[in-house]
C-alpha cells in the first residue's frame, strides 16, 4: 500500500509539472487583473477548463487504452490518422514547445541577462532537453522526483505570501462577462489537448512499475487527481495574485505582469525566482511532449521514423519557430486553438459517454457540424460578414458559438436518425426481394 502511495504520488507531480508549462503561469495573473472583484468566477471558469477538461481527457484517453488516436476513430479512419497528427503537431513542434523556450527567455533570461541572444539561448534550451528525452525511460522518474518539488516550494512562496500581503487593491473590473472570459482563457494553457498526449505517456510509466490490469486504472487516476489538486489551486492563486493589483500598472503583457508581480511579492528577488519557476515549468513541459511526439510519431511509421530521429527534428524545428519571440506565437495560437479545441472536447466528451450513444453515425455528425461552427467562428473575427451570420447563434458574444450547434447535431443524429448499421440491413433485404 506504501509503495503504491508512493508510485502514484510521483507519477502526478511528474503529470503535473508536464501540464504546468508556459501558459499556465502567464495567462492567470492577466486573467486576474481584468476582472478584478470577480476574481471568484474567474477561478471556477479558469478551472473548468484549465482543470477539468483535461482531467477528462486522460479518463478518456484511459478508456481507449492509452491511446489517443483512438478518441477520433469513431468518427473515420481518415479524419483520426489527420487529427491525430495536426494534434501533436500544434502543441508540439508547432506551438507548444517553441512557447515554452520562448517564454523561458522573456521571464527568466531576458530581465536578469539583458544582452542574451534569443536564438543562443534558444539552442541551448533544447540541448538540455534532448538530453532528457533521450533517455525516455528515466523522463517520470526525474521529474516527478526533482524537478516538481522544486517548482512548487517556489509557487506556494509566492502565492501564500502574495495572498497574506496583497500587493495592491483589487483592479477595477475590465471584463464584462468574466466566467465566459476565463473559460476562454482557460484554452490557451492547452492543457486539455497535452492531456490526450501525455495520457500514454503516464499510462507507460505505471505499466513499467509492473501494475496491470483494474491496478493500472486505479493508480493512473490517483495521479490524476494529485495532479488536478495542485493545478487548481495554483491556478487560483495566481487569479487571486493578479485581481490585487488595482492602480499599480497599466497595459502590461502578460510576461512582464508576472515580473512585477513577483517582484512586489518577493522583493528583488522576485525576478530571479519567478525565472527559475518558469523555466523548470517550461523544461518540464516540453520534455513531456517532445518524449510522447517521439513515441507517437515511431508508431505510426511503424518503426520507420526512429524515437531519437523525431524527438531531434521537433527540437530542430522548436528551434526556429522559437526565436520569432513570445508574442507572435501566442497571437498565432489562439486562432488555431480556437478551431481545434471545441471538437476536441466533443471528442472527450462523447467518448466518455460511448455506452449511451445508440448511434455510432453522432461522432461523425457532431464532430464536423462543431469543426465548421469553430472555423467560421474564427474566421467571423476577421471577416466581418461572417462573423455577422455567426452573432445569430447563441453563446456567440460568449465566444461559445458552437456549443448549440454541437448540441442540437447530437441530439438528431443519435436519436433521429436511424443507425448505418439498419439502414444497410434493410438496403440488404430489399435488394433480396428483387
Amino acid at each position: 500500500m506504501q509503495q503504491k502511495r508512493k508510485d502514484y504520488i510521483i507519477i502526478g507531480f511528474a503529470l503535473f509539472s508536464m501540464f504546468f508549462g508556459a501558459g499556465n503561469l502567464i495567462f492567470p495573473p492577466h486573467l486576474g487583473k481584468e476582472i478584478g472583484p470577480q476574481y471568484i468566477w474567474g477561478i471556477i471558469g479558469f478551472i473548468i477548463t484549465g482543470v477539468g477538461i483535461p482531467l477528462l481527457g486522460i479518463l478518456a484517453c484511459i478508456k481507449a487504452d492509452g491511446n489517443f488516436e483512438n478518441l477520433s476513430i469513431k468518427v473515420g479512419k481518415k479524419f483520426s490518422y489527420i487529427y491525430s497528427i495536426a494534434l501533436f503537431l500544434l502543441i508540439g513542434p508547432l506551438l507548444a514547445i517553441p512557447r515554452t523556450a520562448a517564454t523561458t527567455y522573456e521571464i527568466a533570461i531576458k530581465p536578469n541577462f539583458t544582452n542574451f541572444n534569443l536564438f543562443i539561448f534558444v539552442v541551448i534550451y533544447f540541448i538540455i532537453n534532448l538530453f532528457f528525452v533521450l533517455k525516455p525511460s528515466k523522463v517520470i522518474e526525474t521529474l516527478g522526483k526533482y524537478l516538481t518539488p522544486i517548482l512548487l516550494i517556489i509557487l506556494v512562496l509566492l502565492i501564500v505570501k502574495g495572498i497574506i500581503s496583497p500587493i495592491g487593491d483589487l483592479a477595477p473590473q475590465i471584463l464584462d462577462k468574466p466566467f465566459s472570459a476565463s473559460l476562454i482563457e482557460g484554452y490557451q494553457t492547452m492543457d486539455a489537448l497535452a492531456s490526450i498526449v501525455f495520457a500514454s505517456l503516464i499510462i507507460s510509466s505505471v505499466k513499467a512499475k509492473n501494475y496491470k490490469g483494474k491496478e493500472i486504472i486505479k493508480l493512473t487516476i490517483k495521479a490524476c487527481l494529485v495532479a488536478i489538486i495542485g493545478l487548481a489551486i495554483v491556478y487560483g492563486g495566481l487569479i487571486i495574485l493578479g485581481a490585487h493589483t488595482g492602480g499599480l500598472w497599466e497595459e502590461l503583457s502578460n510576461t512582464e505582469l508576472l515580473i512585477m508581480i513577483s517582484r512586489s511579492v518577493l522583493g528583488h528577488l522576485g525576478t530571479i525566482v519567478i525565472g527559475i519557476a518558469i523555466g523548470i515549468a517550461c523544461l518540464t513541459t516540453s520534455i513531456g511532449l517532445l518524449s510522447s511526439g517521439g513515441n507517437f510519431f515511431e508508431r505510426i511509421s511503424k518503426g520507420k521514423l526512429s524515437y531519437n530521429l523525431n524527438v531531434i527534428v521537433m527540437a530542430v524545428i522548436s528551434i526556429g519557430l522559437a526565436s520569432i519571440g513570445l508574442d507572435n506565437i501566442v497571437s498565432f495560437s489562439a486562432k488555431l486553438l480556437s478551431i481545434i479545441y471545441p471538437f476536441s472536447i466533443v471528442l472527450i466528451i462523447m467518448n466518455l459517454l460511448d455506452r449511451y450513444i445508440k448511434n455510432k453515425l453522432s461522432y461523425k455528425v457532431t464532430v464536423y457540424v462543431t469543426l465548421i461552427v469553430s472555423i467560421l467562428s474564427t474566421l467571423g473575427s476577421i471577416i466581418p460578414k461572417i462573423n455577422n451570420i455567426i452573432s445569430y447563434l447563441p453563446l456567440s458574444k460568449e465566444g461559445f458559438a458552437w456549443i448549440v450547434p454541437a448540441l442540437i447535431a447530437f441530439i438528431i443524429s443519435n436519436y433521429f436518425i436511424p443507425p448505418v448499421e439498419e439502414v444497410l440491413s434493410k438496403e440488404d433485404s430489399l435488394l433480396n426481394m428483387d
